[in-house]
């Protein structure tokens, strides 16, 4: 079919957005709407002796100001912990309330502290900067490491030295005892830098309340309207979820960050049953770099253990993260239950073991950011094997070689208790090695000079992935066709720029025989009819969502086939549909789907996916690099990408998840990092002024392909693909900009490359 899956169709959303008529939430606007302001702390960490509302309060214009004490009178909860786990040593990790303000303390720099409404969003800004918070400094603590220190300061009673959780994953004895009998062991200590995550629409939220009802609505960019509603409501509220419906309308960027509740969701409800009227917010940019949740911030020690002959024996990695300055929905999720499974990466190694100890921090709270824990596990697996190949002696292409996990191992359990369904890394990584000519490298390694004369050092690298996406859950889906030939599609994943609508109408189009014209796609909505919702998280969209859209437009077919039977007077299983069309075999005789919608009064069909098991894509990254060693300035020189996706929906899609999540990649490898003063916590990285993130010069032509190997744990045989990208890029960049510099005698260097890092490297190199 010219429009079914497989097909480069084009994007059927993007007119309306390059056109400038996409309907964002700042699009939106309400009837006798208000405006909101958030009070944000100024310090990192101390005592709040009092918030003074009485000067903003009596401003012409100002409706309102709230504080905690208001929230605790009208029994607002706090804002809901969905991954709660034990301690490895026993016992359940302590849960310190998240507060929609502060209250008594402030635990991190931009923590909202008091909630001002105005007429006018100018009048909410300058009454927010007249409340007076009355605070007592105390010390900050913004590592892990320092916060896990004896005698750090304590952000909460409830969690003694600042461990929020301890978690292993594996028997640690067992690893050491491994290692301990290996013929090599190889350690690596690194550092995955903290993010943030910059979404090119900042976070927003329209809160609405009817009255008579006693409902609320919710206008917010999301990662899913579903995920706010169910996550949030009960919980802050103490109100069944029925009562809010929750709209998503377009949204600019998630990557993990949206798809959690924020404290100005549940404000500006909140704010909306008091004052009977529209209550809308929208972030500024410079408070998204103080208050979105971030990502990654660990840092990790690992073991490889290797034989004689070079295989692998044993792997255990220690690894300390931060929670940031509170507990955020999924915050403990990335570097427990989402990195550590995934640790082994693609090869065959018996013992694998995790220690992760979680710290409370005088920063933002941490949470999801595109691969959530993934990313740190290959670039650390990644990392550690290109270390070993160099102490061996051995090509890194061989090594990886020699331990990947075979294709007729497959299905595949790891030490770590995940099953790979299906894979061929070695012929991926092949067909990456020669796409990227990397036996001719040696030959490029010496060309090239410098703007001052040097001669350029390059280097090249490697990156292999394996993540786990499309975790089990539950998706919904609706199709219905009404008797005017107008099909409409529910779903309830959100797209937040990756395509979902045009996927959705391909497979609507190919299953129906519907020319796609027709079709329109429906999400964000909590009121829609469908039977469930998980969002747009963990690239499950296609997974989850295409599932689900297979069973409705099965089910539509199903009504239509015995419609068509009773119509042609024939046995529906004499019947064959083909070409949008029920045929009588043989002879002339048909009826077209959306002439039977007419004869019916509409059809319509629902679809309640189940998924049981993971997905797991997989891909190898070769990056090669050309490193100026007057400037430290790093360039891309070429970039080959061939990744198993399974099953390919829209090839053109696919590519252009894989170019982005390429350049995020690259952008915290080479640029991106949270930088806060050790003492104060103080950001010192709070704008696009100090905080780097790549642009289109900064990265070179991507060669992206695949070599699919068909899913068998979906109906459809695909693979997640959201987050790919941003998982081998790192790992791959860093291997080729230490290759280049390791004839210095460079061999570890902490991401970002910048220049600045790169230069000092060099200089001390040279002595």
């Amino acid at each position: 079919m010219k429009f079914g899956v497989g097909q480069p169709f084009r994007r059927v959303e993007d007119l309306r957005f390059i056109t400038g008529t996409g309907r964002f939430t700042d699009d939106l606007h309400y009837a006798g709407e208000v405006f909101a302001a958030v009070v944000r702390a100024p310090v990192a960490h101390g005592v709040l002796n009092a918030v003074d509302t009485s000067t903003a309060r009596a401003m012409e214009d100002v409706l309102a100001v709230y504080t905690a004490e208001d929230l605790a009178a009208d029994g607002i909860g706090a804002l809901p912990v969905v991954i709660v786990l034990d301690h490895a040593t026993g016992g359940r990790m302590p849960l310190p309330a998240h507060t929609l303000l502060a209250s008594g303390k402030i635990r991190y720099l931009g923590e909202p502290v008091a909630f001002v409404v105005a007429t006018s969003a100018r009048a909410a800004m300058e009454a927010a900067e007249a409340v007076a918070l009355e605070i007592d400094d105390l010390p900050a603590v913004v590592e892990p490491a320092t916060a896990l220190a004896e005698g750090a300061p304590l952000l909460f009673e409830e969690a003694p030295g600042n461990l929020a959780l301890h978690w292993q994953l594996g028997d640690m004895d067992k690893a050491e005892a491994a290692l301990a009998a290996s013929h090599r062991v190889v350690e690596l200590a690194l550092v995955n830098n903290r993010i943030v995550v910059a979404s090119m629409e900042p976070r927003n939220a329209i809160g609405l309340y009817d009255a008579e009802g006693e409902s609320f609505t919710l206008v917010t960019g999301s990662q899913g309207s579903h995920m706010i509603r169910d996550f949030m409501f009960e919980g802050v509220f103490g109100l069944p979820a029925t009562k809010l419906r929750v709209i998503t309308p377009d949204v600019g960027g998630g990557f993990g960050m949206k798809a959690v509740p924020y404290p100005e969701q549940a404000l500006v409800l909140y704010a909306a049953r008091k004052l009977e009227r529209p209550v809308r917010w929208q972030s500024s940019r410079a408070e998204a770099f103080l208050s979105d949740t971030q990502g990654r911030d660990n840092q990790s020690t690992a073991k490889l253990g290797l034989d004689a002959q070079g295989r692998f024996t044993a792997l255990k990695v220690e690894t300390l993260a931060s929670a940031g300055g509170a507990l955020s929905a999924f915050g403990v999720y990335c570097p427990t239950l989402s990195g550590p499974p995934m640790a082994p990466g693609v090869y065959a190694i018996p013992v694998v073991a995790t220690d992760v100890r979680v710290a409370y921090t005088n920063n933002a709270p941490m949470d999801a950011y595109r691969g959530a824990g993934r990313p740190e596990a290959a670039y650390l697996i990644e990392r550690i094997v290109d270390k070993a190949a160099r102490e061996l002696g051995m090509a890194p292409d061989a090594l990886r070689t020699l331990n990947m996990i075979p294709p007729e191992a497959m299905p595949h359990k790891t030490d770590t208790g995940v099953a790979y369904d299906s894979g061929d890394f070695a012929h991926v990584l092949r067909t990456a090695l020669d796409t990227a000519d990397w036996a001719g490298f040696p030959a490029r390694r010496d060309q090239g000079l410098g703007p001052s004369g040097d001669r350029l050092l390059r280097g090249i690298g490697i990156g292999y992935y394996i993540e786990r996406t499309g975790v089990p859950g539950k998706e919904g889906a609706a199709v219905e066709i009404a008797a005017d030939g107008r099909v409409t599609v529910h779903v309830g994943t959100q797209s937040t720029g990756q395509g979902h609508e045009t996927t959705y109408v391909q497979m609507t189009a190919e299953a129906l025989g519907i020319d796609p014209a027709r079709i329109t796609v429906k999400t964000g909505d909590t009121n829609q009819p469908i039977p469930s919702a998980g969002g747009t998280v963990a690239s499950r969209s296609m997974v989850h969502g295409g599932g689900a859209l297979k069973l409705a437009t099965g089910e539509v077919l199903a009504k239509a086939s015995a419609a068509a039977a009773t119509f042609l007077e024939v046995n529906e299983r004499e019947l064959e549909f083909d070409d949008g069309a029920f045929r009588v075999p043989g002879t002339n005789r048909h009826v077209g789907l959306l002439d039977l919608a007419a004869k019916v009064g509409g059809l319509m069909g629902v679809g309640d996916f189940e998924q049981l098991a993971g997905t797991f894509p997989n891909g190898a990254h070769v990056c090669e690099v050309a490193v100026d060693p007057d400037t430290g300035i790093i360039r891309i020189e070429r970039y080959t990408v061939v990744d198993d996706f399974g099953r390919t929906l829209n090839p053109l899609l696919l590519s252009g998840q894989i170019h982005g999540g390429i350049a995020q990649g690259i952008g915290q490898a080479m640029l991106e990092r949270v930088v806060y003063d050790p003492d104060s916590g103080q950001m010192l990285s709070g704008s696009f002024m100090d905080y780097g993130l790549p642009r289109a010069d900064d990265l070179p032509f991507f060669s992206v392909a695949t070599q699919n190997t068909p899913c068998t744990t979906n109906p459809l045989g695909i693979k997640g693909a959201g987050e790919a990208g941003a998982i081998g890029a790192p790992p791959a960049f860093v291997n080729a900009v230490i290759d280049a510099l390791s004839p210095l005698g460079i061999t570890e260097l902490d991401m970002p490359l910048t220049p600045s890092r790169v230069w000092e490297a060099i200089e001390r190199a040279k002595g």
